[in-house]
């Protein structure tokens, strides 16, 4: 575990996942070297799901069906209620999270081949539900540009979670969907 505070991560515990598949202990070999300063790097993985569309049953949750195509979110917030889900990778849902990123590139592809098919139930779509849609990774991926474009083209209805203002990306879109009202974005404070 991590005790000291990490510059530009939002955390500094790299607490084990929930299913690891060893135990490691920690132990004070008596080295006592100096550690490097250094800043931890965020990889990205490739991510091939068989679907994109995720269903949901619960009565408590107000959304039956979302899109998430990114695991993991490099902005760190400590309190994020989506971190225990890098335990499902075997990974820390401390400083992994935030560090060890997964992309769903044909995140589109998939959404278009599922809402294509025949009785398909279409009921409005929550995008990132369980990470930040706009983290700085999506720069160089564009699948949350290329989801949204996917739903507009088959005038699908959406919501959106959302924390800042980089949403207003994809206005040119979003404002085509909300004029026939097919798009909700909530702001989260």
């Amino acid at each position: 575990m991590i005790n000291k505070s990490i510059k530009g991560r939002g955390t500094a515990s790299a607490v084990d996942p929930r299913y690891p598949d060893s135990t490691r202990n920690n132990i004070d070999d008596g080295w006592d070297l100096p550690e490097e300063d250094h800043r931890i790097q965020t990889t990205v993985t490739v991510e091939k799901p068989m679907t994109i569309i995720s269903h949901n049953k619960s009565p408590d949750i107000p959304f039956e069906s979302s899109i998430n195509p990114y695991r993991g979110c490099e902005h760190g917030c400590i309190y994020c209620y989506a971190r225990p889900t890098h335990a499902y990778m075997d990974l820390s849902l401390g400083i992994d999270f935030e560090t060890k990123l997964f992309a769903k590139p044909d995140a589109a592809k998939l959404l278009k081949a599922e809402i294509s098919k025949p009785g398909y139930r279409c009921t409005p779509i929550a995008l990132g539900t369980n990470i930040d849609l706009y983290q700085p990774m999506k720069r160089h991926w564009k699948i949350t540009r290329q989801t949204i474009a996917t739903l507009h083209e088959h005038d699908h209805p959406l919501t959106i979670v959302i924390k800042s203002w980089p949403v207003e990306r994809d206005n040119d879109l979003l404002a085509a969907m909300a004029n026939k009202n097919l798009v909700h974005v909530f702001i989260s404070v």
